[in-house]
């Protein structure tokens, strides 16, 4: 209540119809923005969350008379190999399938890698430790987009008909960045020489298999072994928009959009710290 100040605000639980009816959609209603994903992206949560909590809120919001559903899905379902790119993608073709049903329209807006999710290293690389990457560093890039760019464009997807019934993939400014020129950034911003680590990609592979294997006798793995999957996804697959004839991803298709630059994210948190900026459960570098 204190971060919307003067705005009507209204609780409710988004596992529960009954709660959303409510208490959220108690009275009509016109658009749904929907942020909500899973704390870690393991396959329960995944589904739970991405999935069918989402929908609740579609389907409730229907029934509370909404004209317009902004969905934020994430960029990386273009190649869907995890639990959450699948539970996310089934959820768009709700949306999709809604619309041409004569339901409300929709915007789903894919956004490439959020800069919060590249200041993990900042701390420990001030301190004077190395930069961790994987391979080389040039395995996987993105346009990063700061959380401040991306809610300027989402809520422009309320009320522009040109993003009504589209599939929005988004980045933030500039060109598209490797973690090895991340790590250049960083380190240009601190004044030191870039000092990196790399990792082999295929170490991920050899423990990804080893928590299947015990899985299949300790169903509470389940979950360890798809956090690798997820991590060695992001070392290697790009934030960036797919092209599907040519078999790769093209950052010039990836549109760019805002004014706030990963240099400027790394300088506030050279100085500040993550205060605010925290991954939680989603962190792959410890944070403090």
């Amino acid at each position: 209540e204190k971060q919307f100040a003067g705005a009507q605000v209204a609780f409710g639980d988004v596992c529960d119809s009954g709660s959303l009816e409510q208490n959220a959609f108690a009275e009509p209603v016109d658009v749904v923005v929907s942020c909500l994903a899973s704390r870690t992206g393991g396959k329960g949560d995944s589904w739970k969350i991405d999935y069918e909590a989402t929908k609740n809120t579609l389907d409730v919001g229907r029934a509370a008379g909404i004209k317009h559903y902004v969905l934020l899905s994430a960029i990386c379902v273009q190649k869907p190999l995890l639990q959450f790119q699948k539970a996310k993608l089934k959820l768009e073709a709700e949306l999709e399938a809604t619309a041409k049903a004569g339901g409300p329209t929709y915007s789903i807006v894919r956004p490439t890698a959020f800069f919060k999710s590249l200041g993990g290293q900042v701390e420990s690389v001030k301190n004077g430790g190395s930069y961790v990457m994987f391979g080389d560093g040039e395995l996987a890039s993105c346009k990063p987009i700061s959380e401040r760019d991306l809610a300027k464009f989402m809520a422009d997807c309320i009320s522009d008909p040109a993003k009504e019934n589209q599939v929005l993939p988004i980045g933030g400014p500039g060109e598209a960045l490797s973690a090895k020129q991340q790590a250049e950034v960083l380190f240009g911003l601190l004044g030191k020489e870039p000092k990196t680590i790399g990792v082999p990609l295929a170490l991920m592979d050899g423990v990804i298999g080893v928590l299947d294997f015990f899985a299949q006798f300790f169903p509470k793995l389940e979950d360890s072994a798809e956090f690798g999957r997820i991590g060695k996804y992001y070392a290697s697959e790009s934030m960036l928009v797919w092209d599907e004839g040519r078999q790769e991803y093209d950052a010039a298709a990836t549109p760019s959009y805002g004014t706030d630059t990963l240099e400027s994210f790394f300088k506030d948190v050279i100085e500040k710290g993550m205060v605010g900026q925290e991954l939680g459960d989603a962190a792959v570098f410890g944070q403090k």
